[in-house]
């Protein structure tokens, strides 16, 4: 739990008045700050991250009396992320809280990755006090038109006795359909003034939600099933949302149950570990190609999947939370608007002991025969993994990554090329150990990942790679991380430049204009460290890297802080995608 820091007096508000807030303790009466705690703790909320504002430290107040841990960071756009990595770690809702004006505006970029990447956020944001509306107090800005093309939901709270009942209102609205964030603004007289309790909407917990473990229509359910069971050369691509909605055991359970090769992108990567015979990522493309029948669960046809132009198969289907989603961008055969693991699972149960010995066998060749094309692939890629040139390749740093997590290594990518190249080695061990920024592709992520995965899972190793520019970014809350006992490892593939745009600028315009805009200076971020007390190395041998990686997990558990190690890469090595600017297309 965080200490909080006595704040200066707030406008419009007495000394007298604070004191006597503070000693309204006998149950009669309660303030909107201790009525948005009491429903964030009705709705599992067990941590806040923030950044203080005068606006809203009657929230903290309440807190501190619901058991809610205060997370503190040094920039608003730390606590957003963090918000989104604490929902994608513990699969309940995120909360970011801010001040009014600069307070919101920070947070905006956190906010839209959570948008973007369908995590459940709620973001209480301050205001100026009604009785000030349109005459321009501290930090007023239209809060509410800014957030809404970002959020799901986005009001003003209007009146101290309706608090709760927004919050929840908000809440709901980030599990409705396909995830996503909430906003709420409330104006600092109505979240500092005291009402009867009796006067308050308080829901009760437990008794205004549904199930959203729909299976949508029963009859495609049907459908899906005779499509599966009669198919030779099925293949199934898992995304996002089957981790958000906790649908992994059943994902797991259809593929091993049906013998489909299965491909995951996002969050969904690590559902299954390296090695399992159902664990396909390498030949994606193929299988895209010369499959009967393709199913994607949990992942737009957005960018990432060239807007699904590129899947070419007889039979095409789509499972997605959002209705909306279901066949947008591209036609396809068959859609389902329902919950990842609760179709999957209905599925399995529809084509239980109806698979017939010869569509099995099919199957099992399709996988033979795709589990080859792993190890060609594999082999081709494999000099470039293991190379030992100087400048050191970034090829070499995602290999010597993936053959140092353990078990339980949480990985998060924070960059462009980082994370592009990453995964084409990177295979984290387990559910829930990959992170990244998703659609919005968002730098800077990395920090605010990193202190709500560790506060999430202490007694898992936390580790984040990122470009040299992300991490400059948000380094600064690597003290949060310390203050708060989260300590993580932080990689840097360091080659003094935003890589990923400075290829595309450099085929464009030569080099001579190429470089310009995206050349950062060389900077050893070990100093970094030490300057607040940690461990950091300097890595520029490929075959230092795996010692000093070693050297940085020892450090952080003899010492409980941060690490970071700066491996210097090749500038002029870029990942496939970036090259081919498969992003634009």
């Amino acid at each position: 739990m965080a200490t909080i820091a006595t704040m200066p007096t707030a406008v419009g508000m007495s000394t007298a008045e604070d004191t006597l807030k503070a000693k309204t303790k006998d149950g009669s009466v309660i303030s909107g700050g201790h009525l948005v705690a009491k429903a964030l703790k009705a709705e599992g909320v067990d941590t806040i991250f923030t950044l203080c504002g005068g606006h809203i430290i009657d929230i903290y107040d309440g807190c501190l009396d619901e058991g809610i841990r205060i997370v503190d960071v040094r920039h608003e756009q730390v606590a957003a992320h963090a918000a989104d990595g604490y929902a994608r770690q513990t699969g309940k809702l995120g909360c970011v809280v801010t001040t009014a004006g600069p307070g919101c505006t920070n947070a905006v970029t956190g906010v839209a990755t959570a948008f973007r990447s369908e995590s459940p956020v709620l973001h209480i944001g301050g205001q100026s006090a009604l009785s000030q509306w349109k005459m321009q107090g501290l930090q007023d800005l239209p809060h509410v038109d800014m957030m809404k093309p970002i959020t799901k939901f986005a009001s003003t709270v209007m009146s101290t006795e309706r608090i709760a009942d927004m919050v929840s209102m908000a809440a709901r609205e980030c599990f409705a359909g396909a995830y996503g964030p909430s906003y709420l603004e409330i104006p600092r007289d109505v979240l500092d003034r005291e009402i009867p309790n009796e006067r308050a909407v308080l829901p009760k917990p437990g008794h205004y939600r549904a199930s959203v473990r729909s299976i949508g229509d029963p009859a495609d359910i049907e459908k899906l099933a005779d499509i599966l069971v009669n198919a030779e050369r099925p293949a199934i691509l898992f995304g996002q949302q089957v981790w958000a909605a906790r649908g992994q055991d059943e994902a797991i359970a259809l593929i091993r149950g049906l013998d489909i090769p299965g491909y995951f992108n996002g969050a969904s990567r690590g559902l299954l570990p390296p090695g399992d015979p159902h664990h396909f990522d390498r030949t994606r493309t193929l299988a895209f190609s010369k499959a009967d029948v393709v199913v994607i669960i949990g992942t737009p046809f957005d960018f990432r999947m060239g807007y699904g132009k590129r899947i070419n198969v007889p039979t095409l289907v789509q499972i997605d939370q959002g209705y909306n989603m279901v066949g947008k961008n591209r036609d396809i055969d068959l859609g389902i608007a329902g919950d990842p693991g609760a179709v999957c699972k209905a599925v399995l149960e529809a084509c239980s002991g109806r698979i017939k010995n010869d569509k099995r066998q099919a199957r099992q060749q399709w996988m033979k025969m795709l589990a080859e094309q792993e190890e060609v692939a594999y082999q081709k890629v494999l000099p470039l993994l293991k190379s030992d040139q100087n400048p050191i390749h970034p090829y070499r740093v995602a290999y010597e990554l993936n053959e140092f997590l353990g078990e339980d290594t949480i990985y998060i990518g924070d960059g462009g090329d980082v994370v592009t190249i990453s995964a084409q080695a990177v295979r984290p061990r387990g559910p829930g150990q990959w992170m990244d920024p998703g659609a919005l592709g968002s730098l800077g992520v990395g920090t605010g990942f990193a202190l709500a995965a560790k506060l999430a899972n202490p007694n898992k190793e936390v580790l984040c790679y990122y470009g040299d520019g992300a991490f400059s970014m948000t380094a600064f809350d690597m003290e949060s991380c310390d203050r708060f006992h989260a300590p993580y490892l932080a990689v840097i593939g360091n080659n003094s430049a935003m890589n990923q745009i400075r290829y595309g600028q450099i085929a464009k315009y030569g080099e001579q204009r190429g470089n310009v805009g995206n050349k950062l200076g060389d900077v050893e971020f070990s100093k970094f460290a030490h300057m607040l007390g940690n461990h950091g190395e300097e890595v520029r041998e490929a075959s230092e890297i795996q010692p000093a990686l070693r050297r940085a997990r020892e450090a952080i558990a003899r010492t409980g802080r941060s690490a970071v190690v700066n491996i210097w890469v090749d500038p002029n090595e870029y990942a496939p995608g970036t090259k081919n600017q498969t992003m634009y297309k």
